[in-house]
């Protein structure tokens, strides 16, 4: 009799656990079990995540079957490579307002929470400014330099200029969902995505075919939709900033700049930004050689396992921000083991996702990319591709953990010199070599990228172990 019922009782308890994690009710994350804790930020984070993955697979997918389509694929595959610079700014900024949002919330003063959020909004906007007037003015200059040969930028300027003119949408979007992760509420981020990721699904085939009033942009059509998908999400978010029913109550006196704490943010986020700018020009390089060595199909099939991977790994991400998130929160609670302890307990959880997802690409990577793409020698490539890099998955899952347990620490300049090390010291000069001087040509960049993430991993992993990130004061 009890052992019917026992199986019921833990069903029921899982999927009471799960119904808790997606309505996003608020729990002291640092007193609970820590499986439960990292299940109420995984589920939401993972969810969040994905939803930010399905962007780009939308826009590929409508893109992949328009005329020239090989040139609207690599547009948007080198537009995703240049954005990645803004996604590092957003990274960045989302990773000190996290940082400093669950050390606060840990510390029980979600007063001073709230205004740190604010502060990291005000100096997102302002830097913000900069980069979109130069995405606007310099769109096709910036096609070129990434290898994109000169029909391309024609073809994909109008698209860089809404992407990069929009993208303080990216950098809120970012922003006030790590700032919500922080608050141990990324029921909210998730839903965010939701919503902009709907829109988009929904405006993307309207803007690129066309309907009634409104003509076919082409390829131009797929950033429209994206935009205002995003800004959708934005909107939804800063409603529950302001609606007073969250942890977070937001006052105007908030957004007053405090010089003071705007520079200690900024000391979390800058080295935070350069972390993922280090990353990003590394992946913008690998972009670029694969581009002059593979021509167009090679780059096109490249940018379809890039976005394929993605999709798979950035539910990852959102798992390893629920160790950020409990590594913050707990070491503002003085549980310094139980911080340590969630990490690791993360890391078995990332193991296991990431394990199906390389099983997955080994076997079935040719039917994901054939429905991306009708060309063949695109496809040929992209398979390849999947094969190659799915087999540093389970330790790249790894290393994503270790670096997010820095960052939530606010020790944002641990994984910055590692990645300086990994990527620029290694992995670009490793892929060049193979790639020209042994005339590898794309295969040997494949080849390149999980390479790098062990040493990456094993370096993360050494460094977490020394312990220095326990006293990092935010």
């Amino acid at each position: 009799m009890l052992d019917t019922i026992q199986p019921k009782s833990k069903t029921s308890s899982f999927f009471s656990l799960l119904k808790q994690a997606i309505k996003g009710a608020e729990v002291d994350l640092t007193s609970i079990s820590i499986k439960r804790a990292i299940i109420l930020l995984a589920i939401p984070m993972m969810l969040e995540m994905a939803m930010e993955s399905v962007f780009a697979l939308v826009d590929l997918y409508f893109v992949g079957h328009l005329k020239n389509s090989s040139l609207a694929i690599q547009t948007v595959g080198l537009t995703e490579s240049v954005l990645t610079v803004i996604y590092s700014l957003a990274i960045g900024l989302s990773m000190a307002a996290t940082a400093v949002v669950a050390r606060r919330i840990g510390e029980k003063n979600p007063g001073a929470a709230s205004k740190a959020g604010m502060q990291t909004i005000i100096i997102a906007v302002f830097v913000n400014l900069a980069i979109s007037i130069a995405g606007l003015l310099h769109a096709r200059d910036l096609l070129l330099i990434m290898g994109a040969s000169a029909e391309t930028a024609e073809h994909g300027t109008p698209f860089v200029r809404i992407m990069m003119g929009g993208s303080i949408i990216i950098v809120l979007l970012f922003l006030i969902n790590g700032i919500f992760r922080g608050a141990g509420n990324a029921a909210i981020a998730m839903r965010s995505l939701w919503i902009a990721n709907m829109a988009n699904i929904i405006l993307c085939p309207i803007f690129i075919r066309g309907l009634g009033p409104i003509p076919a942009f082409g390829l131009t059509g797929a950033a429209i939709a994206t935009t205002i998908g995003r800004g959708l999400g934005v909107s939804y978010q800063i409603y529950n900033l302001f609606n007073g029913k969250n942890i977070l109550k937001i006052r105007l006196s908030y957004f007053i700049p405090d010089w003071e704490q705007i520079k200690a943010i900024i000391k979390i986020a800058a080295p935070g930004i350069l972390q993922f700018v280090i990353a990003s020009c590394s992946w913008i390089f690998l972009a670029e050689l694969v581009a002059t060595t593979g021509g167009d199909h090679g780059s096109a099939g490249y940018q379809t396992s890039l976005r394929l991977m993605m999709f798979f790994l950035l539910p990852a991400w959102g798992l390893s921000n629920a160790a950020a998130t409990l590594v913050g929160q707990n070491l503002g609670a003085g549980h310094v083991d139980r911080a340590e302890q969630s990490v690791f307990q993360t890391i078995r959880y990332a193991v296991v996702f990431l394990g199906v997802v390389s099983i997955l690409f080994l076997t079935c990577g040719h039917l994901f990319a054939s429905f991306f793409t009708e060309d063949e020698a695109v496809r040929k490539i992209a398979t390849r591709s999947l094969q190659i890099l799915s087999g540093g998955f389970i330790i790249y899952g790894m290393g994503m953990v270790l670096t997010s347990a820095f960052n939530g620490a606010g020790d944002t300049w641990t994984p910055t010199r590692i990645n300086i090390f990994t990527f620029w010291v290694f992995q670009i000069p490793f892929a060049y070599l193979l790639a020209k001087h042994f005339a590898m040509g794309p295969t040997g960049v494949f080849i390149s990228i999980p390479v790098a993430e062990v040493g990456l991993t094993i370096g993360a992993y050494i460094l977490f172990k020394m312990g220095k990130w326990k006293k990092t004061m935010v």
